[in-house]
């Protein structure tokens, strides 16, 4: 009878190889609590020393801030501001102040409320990759990034609960710069129910953005500003600068009350000092010196303390990722903002220009580091290759799986006397095998993760299977997602409103960054 249940057991395996891969999302990895306390590289001390070696640099040195409206509010509150030099120095006592006013926790609600996410605390918000000026996939290679190809993005952060909110995935530079963020935002509006990301390109195309979000969510002005509903990335021009478009997206999501994930982008050994405690410092100072200037405007305002410090090839000045500096910063980092009490970011990124294996393991490497620290978003967690300037199709489906892998590490252990199954134990005789026992059969189809692309076939399975790569078996993942895609709903009404806005915004010209 045992082997009878084990040959049944065996044969439905064997049946789930044909289910499809890309699997049904599960609705538990849309909320992420980290269960685990946070590693630590420095002590209690050490950790101080860099706070206050941050707040001697903007005291005595300051940040140069571009727009003289940032400028103009933070001497209002207290700041020196050296007009010449464009140089804003902060008392100690002002960052305390806003810091103390900064929230430590909350949520960013999209129009679909079930899609909502929880910054801070212990939670953990998965966001795919940001930026790069390239797409890339086993069929096309390298090519620049199109508006098919940041939709096909969409599509695919929206099919993976494991994901939870959208990113820029790739620059789509057949679409006109003046109407690119019509295009950028009505894919996400539209093509996915989660929170959209909203580049700070100047106060025209935020403002565009917002009214589009805001028709999305049939709300007023006044009432979208109670609660966050898209967030944005500010990185300071390290070392010690923060440029004009920065400045005014700090300024404009502040005033509407949405999220500014303020982020330096210090490269130990270029852009900051070469030792880890150095480019830290810089970091922190810049970081709080954006933070500052957001609760200067809005005091209460949605920030988060953005981490990115890594370092550079010294023999050739090129970004590295993934590399062991890198991820003793992270830990670092979760220190630093758990001294100031805010919520923060790192990222799982990678050198590799192509889904091989130095990418998994840079991005390993990040990623470990980032959940290891207690990071509470994780950007380009999915996709990212070649230091940023690629995205690839390939390598967001394995990012995915590690990801999901990450979702299932985070779930409880459980202990009841039915799952240790003590008389279970029992049943076997010393020396057999589980599984044919009721214990196994009632909960072998959910007891481990089930792979989406990595495989567990033998060699013999692997090579009359056609012998393919990770890589390789991810390509018609990706693509049978995007053919099978469909949108989630959304009312007509709602969806012509936010066509006349882009139509018109188009008509008119749509809006150009700042010089």
């Amino acid at each position: 009878m045992a082997a009878s249940q084990a040959d049944r057991a065996r044969g439905r395996r064997r049946g789930r190889k044909d289910r499809e891969v890309s699997a049904p999302a599960t609705a538990h990895y849309r909320r992420l609590v980290n269960p685990y306390p946070p590693l630590r590289v420095l002590d209690d001390s050490q950790v101080v020393d860099i706070h206050q070696a941050a707040l001697q640099v903007l005291a005595d040195h300051g940040i140069r801030v571009l727009l003289p409206e940032a400028r103009s509010r933070l001497r209002s509150a207290g700041a020196t501001v050296d007009e010449d030099e464009q140089l804003v120095r902060f008392d100690p006592d002002l960052v305390a102040a806003s810091l103390s006013a900064a929230p430590a926790e909350f949520d960013i609600t999209p129009r679909n409320p079930t899609r909502r996410v929880t910054v801070g605390g212990r939670n953990v918000v998965m966001i795919p990759a940001g930026g790069p000026p390239h797409a890339t996939d086993l069929d096309r290679g390298r090519q620049t990034g199109t508006l098919e190809d940041f939709e096909n993005f969409v599509r695919l952060a929206q099919h993976f609960d494991v994901i939870h909110t959208n990113d820029p995935v790739v620059e789509p530079q057949d679409v006109p710069l003046a109407v690119r963020h019509l295009a950028t935002t009505t894919a996400m509006l539209t093509l996915s129910d989660k929170a959209p990301f909203i580049y700070a390109r100047g106060r025209e195309k935020v403002a565009d953005c917002f009214e589009m979000t805001r028709i999305v969510h049939g709300l007023t002005e006044d009432e979208f500003a109670t609660r966050a509903h898209c967030f944005t990335i500010i990185n300071t021009n390290s070392p010690r600068q923060l440029d004009v478009p920065m400045c005014l997206g700090i300024i404009q999501f502040a005033e509407a009350n949405q999220v500014s994930v303020i982020t330096p982008f210090t490269l130990a050994g270029a852009m900051a000092p070469v030792t880890l405690s150095g480019a830290l410092t810089l970091q922190h100072a810049e970081a709080l010196a954006g933070i500052t200037l957001a609760q200067v405007v809005r005091p209460g305002a949605p920030v988060v303390y953005g981490a990115f410090t890594s370092n550079v090839d010294m023999r050739s000045g090129a970004p590295a990722f993934g590399t062991p500096e890198a991820v003793k910063a992270a830990l670092a980092s979760g220190q630093l903002a758990r001294l100031i009490g805010l919520p923060w970011r790192s990222s799982a990124v990678s050198t590799s220009v192509v889904a091989d294996a130095q990418a998994g393991y840079e991005t390993m490497m990040n990623m470990m580091g980032a959940v290891l620290a207690g990071a509470n978003i994780i950007i380009h967690a999915a996709g990212w290759i070649e230091s940023g300037l690629s995205a690839s199709f390939e390598k967001y489906i394995l990012d995915v799986e590690m990801v999901q892998m990450f979702a299932e590490v985070f779930r409880s252990v459980e202990t009841s006397e039915a799952e240790i199954g003590v008389d279970a134990i029992g049943a076997v005789e010393p020396g057999g095998h589980f599984f044919g026992t009721d214990h196994t059969l009632e909960r072998y189809d959910s007891a481990f993760y089930e792979p989406i692309v990595f495989t567990r076939q033998n060699f013999g399975q692997w090579t009359e299977a056609g012998s393919q790569t990770a890589a390789q078996r991810a390509n018609p993942i990706w693509k049978r997602i995007v053919a099978d895609f469909e949108p989630p709903p959304l009312d007509g009404s709602i969806r012509a409103e936010l066509d006349d806005f882009v139509k018109r915004r188009t008509a008119e010209g749509g809006a150009m960054p700042p010089s």
